[in-house]
């Protein structure tokens, strides 16, 4: 499990890297909501697909309850 949760970082350090790159001298702003927005809703949908659309078991899997699951997917918009 190390070594996936540390393969994840890697990934994020880089695409912030090439973000910071881009930028090309601009002031970056609310990377911290620009990380999450990306982040969040493909590991929802890659959680709910491994559940079978289970929201009990996928929420279990998130360590979220399932009302936090459920608002998670209104504001991603995610629909099963």
């Amino acid at each position: 499990m190390v070594k996936q949760t540390s393969e994840i970082a890697d990934c994020v350090r880089k695409s912030l890297d090439r973000y910071f790159s881009d930028l090309d001298g601009a002031k970056p702003r609310a990377i911290y909501d620009m990380v999450l927005r990306n982040v969040e809703k493909p590991m929802l949908e890659a959680v709910l697909n491994r559940a079978e659309g289970n929201q009990t078991i996928a929420a279990q899997m998130l360590g979220i309850n399932r009302n936090t699951l459920r608002k998670k997917m209104a504001q991603h918009k995610i629909k099963l």
